[in-house]
Order: structure tokens, then C-alpha cells, then sequence
């Protein structure tokens, strides 16, 4: 892709974000299962922390993606 290889401290930061992004990924994945078993669920505030955990998920692929160096074929 033309990217240059990441130093040791972009490696260590964008490791350190994917943790951070996955402990959220799973506190909000927690909250949502809660709000469904909830009888009185707001539905507007379940697609907003559905919307947003999809969003997690994306970025976290993203990081992982720069994780990975590009192989030359």
C-alpha cells in the first residue's frame, strides 16, 4: 500500500487503543443485552449503543489491519 512500517511506539499505542476499544466494545455489548431483557427498553438508546458498538468494531479492525505488515506478492 506504500505505508511505511509502524515504529515500536505506534505499534505499542495502536495495541494499547485496540484494548482500550475492546473493553468498551464489551462493556457496551453488556449494556445492550440488559436494556433487551429490559421490559421498558428505550429503542431510540438501543440503536444508538447498537450503532455505536458496530462503530467500535470497525475501528478495531482497522487497527488490527495497521497491525499487520503488507506482504508483497
Amino acid at each position: 500500500m506504500g505505508t511505511q512500517p509502524l515504529t515500536e511506539e505506534e505499534r505499542i499505542a495502536i495495541e494499547q487503543r485496540v484494548r482500550e476499544l475492546e473493553i468498551e466494545h464489551s462493556d457496551l455489548d453488556d449494556v445492550i443485552d440488559r436494556l433487551v431483557h429490559n421490559p421498558v427498553q428505550d429503542q431510540l438508546q438501543l440503536r444508538r449503543l447498537k450503532k455505536r458498538k458496530l462503530a467500535i468494531k470497525d475501528t478495531i479492525a482497522r487497527l488490527k489491519d495497521r497491525l499487520i505488515p503488507d506482504i508483497i506478492a
